[in-house]
Formats: structure tokens, C-alpha cells, sequence
């Protein structure tokens, strides 16, 4: 019963240091941000620019909320790292309405903010001619496949090494994937972003497989990297140095000296 209440996160609703209320307003704000700036680079027409424009928004979200929510921006992450145990079902199901309601309000506040001409480029996504339903569908599966993979190796506990560069690793990962993806779906592979840029553009073709799609995707790259790749495990005869372990002089002496004594 306990695993089930611990599975389910029931006990955060409650518990004040578990930080869900304030995880979930952090949520909220980086899927805004994201629809806000990285729709509103849609006006460019540029596949380049659009896809630095999403990839670093998204970095730069992780950057600022990745502290208090993890900064998953997307539910595709969310459901991927839902799947296996990585975060409560309850927390994950908040999210990921939390994500919703801060996309469809990013695009609304662009709408507002943008002249009528405008208004035909606010980042609504949708297949390219000739793209197939199952063709979209399997773009967007792989293209939150890449993100979620790139996500749980980026922040494995055991490569403490990657953690400070971990949101411009997945930044980056996410304008390569628009780079892909833009001309075939239009690269929502962020079922929030898509759905904040359908609801206010009332525009929902073909709406089902960027929900579909990306979830899958995201959950089928979980559960690959935790049960056939496997996190990673440090050496036990690691002998690495990592700067913050070493805060004072003599001590990284020390340190050095060792390392000379027993080279690697």
C-alpha cells in the first residue's frame, strides 16, 4: 500500500516540502514562454531560425525552472519519465494540465500582442501536403523519441558530468528535431505547444497524432533507456576529479598528487 501511495504521489497534495504547488506555477510559466517566443519566431519563415528559436527557449526554460520542476516543459517528458517512476502519477497528470493552460495562454498573449497579418503564423502545426495521418504520426513518434532518449542520458545521476550543460544539450536536441520535423508536421512533438497554438487559432486538423505520437514517443524512449540501455553506472575504480569536489587549494593538491602517484 505504501509503494502505491509513493507511486502515486499522493502524500505531495499535502506535504509542503515536496514543492508540488510550486513545481506546478514553474510548469506552467516555461510552456508559455515556449509558445510565446518560439511561435512567435514562426513569422520568419526561416526552418533555421524557428528551430533555434524553440530549442533555445526550451534550454533556457530548463535553465530557470529545471530547479523546481525539472523542467519538463512538455508532456511527452513528463509521460516518459512517468513510465518509469521518475515522477508520481498524480504530479505528472498536474503537469502536464499545468503545460496545457501555460501554452494556450503563451498563444494567447502572442495573438494579443501581434497585428491581424500576423495572425495566420502564430505556430498552429499541421501536415505538410502529402504527408500521410500515419506518416505525421510516425514523425512526431520519433521526434520525442530523440528528445526523451537525449533528456534521460543528459540527466542520469551517474554522469554528474553532463548536468551543468544538460538544458543546452536538450535545447539543442530540440532544434535539430524542428529541423526535421518543420517541414513535414511542423514539428510539434510537444503535444501542449500544439494544442496552446490549435485553441486559439480554432484550427484542430489531424490534432489526435500530435498528442498520439509524442506520448508514445516519449514513453517508448523511457522505458528504452531504463530497461535495454540501462542508466549509467559509475566505475568503481572511477578515479575522476570533478571540480566541485575539490574547494580548497591544498585539498586539490592533494588531489593532484594522488592522481600522480596512481595515473589512471
Amino acid at each position: 500500500m505504501a509503494n502505491l501511495k509513493e507511486a502515486l504521489g499522493t502524500n505531495e497534495l499535502t506535504n509542503k516540502k515536496a514543492g508540488l504547488y510550486r513545481a506546478l506555477i514553474a510548469e506552467f510559466l516555461g510552456t508559455l514562454l515556449l509558445n510565446f517566443f518560439g511561435c512567435g519566431s514562426v513569422v520568419t519563415g526561416n526552418v533555421v531560425a524557428i528551430s533555434l528559436a524553440f530549442g533555445l527557449t526550451v534550454a533556457a526554460a530548463i535553465q530557470g525552472i529545471g530547479h523546481i520542476s525539472g523542467g519538463h516543459v512538455n508532456p511527452a517528458v513528463t509521460f516518459g519519465l512517468m513510465v518509469i517512476g521518475k515522477v508520481p502519477v498524480i504530479r505528472g497528470l498536474l503537469y502536464v494540465i499545468l503545460q496545457c493552460i501555460g501554452a494556450v495562454a503563451g498563444s494567447g498573449i502572442l495573438k494579443a500582442l501581434s497585428p491581424e497579418r500576423m495572425e495566420h503564423v502564430l505556430g498552429v502545426v499541421s501536415l505538410s501536403p502529402g504527408v500521410t495521418p500515419v506518416q505525421g504520426f510516425g514523425i512526431e513518434f520519433f521526434l520525442a523519441f530523440a528528445l526523451v532518449l537525449v533528456v534521460c542520458g543528459a540527466c542520469d545521476a551517474a554522469k554528474p558530468d553532463s548536468k551543468g550543460i544538460a538544458p543546452l544539450i536538450i535545447g539543442f536536441t530540440v532544434s535539430v528535431c524542428h529541423i526535421v520535423g518543420i517541414p513535414r508536421t511542423g514539428a510539434g512533438m510537444n503535444p501542449a505547444r500544439s494544442l496552446g497554438s490549435a485553441i486559439v487559432m480554432d484550427i484542430y486538423e489531424d490534432h489526435w497524432l500530435y498528442w498520439v505520437g509524442p506520448i508514445l514517443g516519449g514513453m517508448a524512449a523511457g522505458l528504452i533507456y531504463t530497461f535495454v540501455i540501462g542508466p549509467a553506472k559509475e566505475s568503481k575504480n572511477s578515479n575522476r576529479v570533478y571540480t566541485v569536489a575539490a574547494t580548497d587549494e591544498k585539498e586539490l593538491q592533494n588531489l593532484t598528487s594522488k592522481r600522480k602517484d596512481n595515473p589512471a
